[in-house]
């Protein structure tokens, strides 16, 4: 949902560290495994949670060389770094949610605080990449879309979550982005890139807040479900905002390329 500013500097991303990319992910990895076993002792993961932490890990690592090939990316930068580690958080709250929700694991508790301590601490850090990659110069393409998959799965499984006492429609705020991507396979004008929105950061900043504090139990029931409702009507208007600024400013010509992808 957030729309990075993207700025060319002469630096290149193969300058940025001295290390590949590679033994950098396998690192990642590692101490991925490290969290979920940490957090098997802690709490109990049962098997399926286990499972969907090690999916997610994996499929994180295929985003990952998949997108470092196609931009040419031989190692990561120090904003890529604090991203890497968010990632890694939200390793954690996927394994977390999926024992919580997929299994008679009781709700609350231990797992309940670890489970918002580090979907808090990875929001925060949300806030932290953007700030080194503009201090240190090395703002990229592939840093702006690894944060911004970080973001939107996070907010899913975090929607997941939340949907068990709320209902099922919570997860239209986890879905939406997602949705709108597959949209964009069958409209090439949906890929076409939006214009810097500040009005669209707030929103889907709005978005992972609520849901933590939803998630946390924290607020009576009647005040959790507008709470989710509001945030979900907001982000019900910024897509349906930025669909009707697209749709506008679409190519005049059938088929014509797009100008590039949609920042969300």
């Amino acid at each position: 949902m957030t729309a990075p500013s993207i700025r060319t500097t002469p630096t290149t991303r193969a300058q940025f560290g001295a290390g590949s990319i590679h033994w950098e992910q396998a690192a990642g990895a590692g101490v991925q495994v490290g969290l979920l076993g940490l957090l098997h002792a802690v709490v109990g993961l049962s098997t399926a949670s286990l499972a969907a932490g090690v999916v997610y890990t994996a499929a994180l690592w295929v985003f990952l060389a998949v997108a470092a090939r196609r931009s040419g990316t031989r190692s990561l930068g120090p904003a890529d770094h604090v991203t890497l580690a968010r990632a890694l958080l939200v390793g954690g709250v996927t394994a977390l949610v999926a024992v919580l929700v997929m299994t008679d694991h009781p709700a609350g508790g231990l797992s309940l605080v670890i489970l918002v301590t580090l979907a808090t601490v990875a929001l925060i850090l949300d806030a932290v990449d953007g700030q080194v990659a503009r201090r240190t110069g090395t703002v990229s393409k592939l840093g702006a879309r690894f944060d911004m998959e970080v973001d939107a799965f996070l907010i899913l499984v975090l929607s997941v979550y939340v949907s068990v006492s709320l209902g099922a429609w919570v997860l239209v705020i986890g879905a939406m982005r997602y949705a709108f991507v597959v949209a964009g396979w069958t409209t090439p004008w949906l890929r076409s890139a939006l214009p810097p929105s500040f009005a669209r950061k707030v929103v889907a900043a709005t978005q992972g807040i609520v849901l933590v504090v939803a998630a946390s139990g924290v607020l009576p029931y009647p005040v959790e479900a507008v709470s989710v409702g509001a945030a979900l009507a907001s982000l019900v208007w910024s897509f349906g905002r930025d669909v009707v600024w697209l749709r506008r400013n679409r190519p005049a010509r059938t088929g014509a390329a797009p100008a590039g992808r949609a920042s969300r």
